[in-house]
């Protein structure tokens, strides 16, 4: 069992959900699989508490829900779901992210839509300034989905939050949902007659966006025509991909502490999404996209056709922070050196959608 002060990582897979543990982030124990033959697209550790699970499986007989645990996965909640209204002529078919905002509880689905529960998941109402935005119907799926999977609430101010749906683009709200607008200037898209996205506009394919640990008003995007950066202010992101060795990719995580210092692992392509070729990578820039690093030290350089999805990378925010990385073949891969050195947790999972990190309390 999970003991106070232990790193925790959650990993969510196409059959069920799994949970490691450690004391010293070199030994580790595994628990599950809870839902077992379930596919969940996203898994967690409540970040308020320390003890929380969260999950958002998906059957395939009674659809998405989402469900906690406060004894680390001996008893689960009944499953409660986000429902579009009937009028709306829309169904949730899967819940990419579940995410605590304040109080509150926040989670994206797919078609692009938010909810939002007040009472610990054990009911949900939809973010109508959102879900019922004008022009909706002409949003296009990218190739996961039409899905909502980013939601990044500002430190201290839960009204303040960003959004972003594939292949919608960036939403930014200061009144807690009640109104959105689009962000999605200066962005690459080969798909547009302009070459690149407008601001004001949907067409964008972003991937996945964080918060800069230092300054929370600077976003950098993992997106699927390149990396970026914003600045608050800004009319437009800043193309930081120039060093890495691709500018397709999923994920991007921001180091805990440090400013300027995010992750992401590039693809080969997006027709060909796996590790360039068939070395496993982790990239780091620790200067806000000026400069990119290659870590590789301890991960497989031979045949390591690896593909890690959007929420397949996170960060314990210990010091030295812990990194995590899983991918669609079943590794999960951990450093505890902030991405200088790699070891395995595990090599035979099923398929892993996400993995999240936290200490329990």
């Amino acid at each position: 069992m999970v003991a106070k002060g232990e790193t925790v990582v959650v990993a969510g897979t196409r059959k069920g959900v799994f949970v490691a543990h450690s004391r010293d982030r070199r030994r580790w124990k595994m628990e599950g699989p809870f839902f077992e033959g379930v596919e969940c697209y996203h898994a967690s550790l409540d970040p308020r508490d320390g003890r929380t699970l969260w999950a958002a499986p998906a059957s395939m007989h009674w659809g998405p829900t989402v469900r906690s645990s406060r004894d680390w996965g001996k008893r689960w909640t009944k499953p409660a779901a986000p429902k579009y209204p009937k009028e709306s002529g829309l169904s949730v078919s899967r819940i990419w992210h579940v995410e605590p905002v304040g109080d509150e509880l926040w989670a994206g689905v797919e078609p692009a839509g938010l909810f939002r529960s007040v009472d610990g998941g054990k009911s949900w109402e939809g973010v109508e300034g959102f879900n019922a935005q004008p022009g909706r119907d002409k949003w296009t799926p990218g190739g996961g989905g039409l899905c909502l999977h980013t939601i990044l609430p500002y430190p201290g101010e839960p009204k303040r939050m960003i959004a972003a749906a594939s292949a919608v683009g960036i939403f930014g709200t200061n009144d807690g949902g009640a109104s959105w607008r689009l962000m999605n200037g200066g962005i690459q898209a080969g798909h547009l007659p302009e070459g690149v996205t407008k601001e004001g506009a949907a067409g964008s394919c972003p991937h996945k966006i964080v918060r800069d640990s230092r300054d929370p008003a600077v976003l950098y995007m993992q997106n699927h025509f390149g990396v970026y950066r914003r600045r608050r202010g800004d009319d437009a992101w800043t193309d930081i991909s120039k060093g890495l060795p691709s500018r397709f990719g999923f994920p991007m995580v921001a180091h805990p502490h440090d400013g300027g210092t995010v992750y992401t692992v590039p693809l080969e392509a997006d027709a060909n999404r796996v590790t360039p070729g068939g070395a496993m990578a982790v990239w780091r820039t620790k200067n806000g996209g000026k400069t990119w690093q290659r870590l590789a030290k301890g991960l497989p350089q031979k045949g390591a056709f690896h593909t890690i999805l959007r929420e397949g990378m996170a960060t314990d925010g210990k010091d030295p922070a812990g990194l995590y990385v899983g991918t669609t073949t079943g590794h999960l891969y951990a450093s505890r050196d902030e991405g200088g050195s790699w070891s395995e947790i595990a090599t035979t999972l099923p398929p892993i959608l996400s993995v999240e990190a936290g200490v329990a309390r």
